[in-house]
């Protein structure tokens, strides 16, 4: 059931400790990383047989690959000497420690000990197998959960697969990747996407075609959703929160907001939707209203999909839409931002070369899109070591240079909790109520 967290009496806090602290970091590698449910990467990945990638979280590695049977994960060490088995991602028949030869198929059974008499039948064959981990899918993701036991998939997710089922996002595919090594806690780096409170100072280039930007927020159980519920206004339209700045003509409006998303961001909407939104300058009057300039431009992005061999989605109706909002987050690290035919989805974990360090972290930011059968791109990961210096795009720039700054500001001797809005920030309200459940056994924000 949704809720708000709106209550009488004190406004919300959350503890600085746990974007600062080593202690509480450290916690999390202990209670909450091999625990809950984590996106391992995307089933397209693993198409073929022997296909694997390689995940790393705090201190664990998670080696996934589809094995003869289905999706199979193991954790990433050998039970001889402790050496990681895989790094990265490829194809592989079995697995092989290049430290002394101990081979592994893909069921994760040893078939090979070098000079194994040596050891004169005393290794029991169970304990020389990988150790497995729990893997499922849904929306196109690979799940790993390292915890034997507990919730499954299904259970985990709660209510998100009644509101984005719809989006179809096991059909879409990578358009691009980025990988960027940041100097901010984990936490830092995905709450910058987890409400839209920030779009008037961060993005005010915005404000004159994005319609209101107020948002509302409410906890989805462990999950939780933001949407722009209160006081609609068509895409195209300026913010109220302007005094003028608005394009008169609402076409303009309308094909001035893709472009802002398209080249701007490169992702959520796609460049087919751009290009189909533009038609509405030869195919609308000049005086058409904003609604029907944005359904408009809806309908033809359609049309376009169709055209390159896809569709939008058959479940996705306008009233499907506004119930699941505009962003998602997904407990613990993910973040996604859907539409019809493409979405943003970020992942967010500590940096596994010094997991107990709270000023480090690993954030990633996938688009998606669909494409129709067989044009889907050959996608490399960019990897960004300095991402003040190179930059991704302006909409993403603008929410990366906040966040040094917000890890930095944090520490001073004045600020001792952060003080979230009650209204527009409740995924990252609910968000450490439940972190705090997992890694100090109560929730103390």
């Amino acid at each position: 059931m949704a809720t708000q967290l709106k209550q009488p009496g004190p406004a919300p806090r959350l503890r600085v400790e746990n974007y600062l602290s080593g202690d509480f970091a450290k916690a999390e590698n202990q209670h909450l990383w091999t625990k809950v449910w984590l996106v391992a990467g995307r089933e397209e990945e693993l198409r073929n047989v022997g296909d694997f990638l390689t995940f790393n979280v705090a201190t664990e590695s998670i080696v996934v690959a589809r094995g003869k049977e289905g999706l199979v994960a193991y954790h990433n060490v050998c039970p001889h000497r402790g050496r990681r088995l895989a790094d990265g991602c490829g194809r592989a028949s079995q697995f092989r420690c290049k430290y002394h030869g101990w081979t592994f198929n893909l069921e994760g059974k040893n078939v090979l000990v070098q000079d194994r008499d040596d050891w004169q039948g005393a290794l029991d064959d169970e304990r020389i197998d990988l150790w497995p981990v729990r893997v499922d899918s849904w929306g196109g993701f690979v799940w790993i959960n390292m915890d034997m036991e507990g919730e499954s998939l299904t259970e985990y997710l709660e209510t998100i697969p009644e509101f984005l089922d719809p989006f179809e996002l096991e059909k879409m595919r990578f358009r691009w990747k980025a990988e960027l090594h940041l100097p901010v806690n984990w936490k830092v780096a995905l709450e910058a996407f987890m409400e839209g409170y920030h779009v008037a100072a961060t993005h005010p280039q915005l404000l004159p075609v994005a319609g209101n930007d107020y948002t509302q927020s409410f906890a989805q159980g462990k999950h939780a959703h933001f949407g722009y519920w209160k006081d609609m206004q068509p895409i195209g339209t300026a913010s109220p929160r302007l005094a003028d700045g608005g394009f008169r003509d609402a076409r303009a409006g309308v094909i001035e907001f893709f472009r802002q998303i398209e080249e701007d961001l490169n992702a959520i909407q796609t460049d087919r939707d751009f290009e189909a939104a533009k038609k509405i300058m030869d195919v609308l009057p000049e005086d058409v209203d904003p609604m029907t300039a944005m359904g408009t431009a809806i309908e033809l992005g359609r049309q376009a999909a169709v055209a390159d061999g896809t569709d939008y989605p058959a479940q996705l109706t306008f009233e499907a839409l506004a119930k699941a909002g505009s962003d998602w987050h997904i407990f613990p690290n993910c973040v996604t931002l859907p539409y019809f035919d493409g979405a943003i989805w970020y992942r967010a974990r500590p940096d596994s070369r010094d997991p107990e360090n709270p000023d480090k972290c690993v954030f990633e930011i996938w688009s998606l899109k669909r494409y129709g059968p067989g044009k889907e791109p050959e996608v490399q990961t960019r990897v960004i070591t300095d991402p003040f210096k190179e930059g991704l795009c302006l909409i993403l720039d603008q929410d990366i240079a906040n966040m040094a700054e917000v890890q930095a500001g944090m520490k001073s001797s004045k600020f001792r909790y952060a003080r979230p809005n009650p209204v527009q920030e409740v995924e990252v309200i609910n968000f450490h109520r439940t972190l705090e459940q997992y890694v100090l056994g109560q929730a103390q924000a």
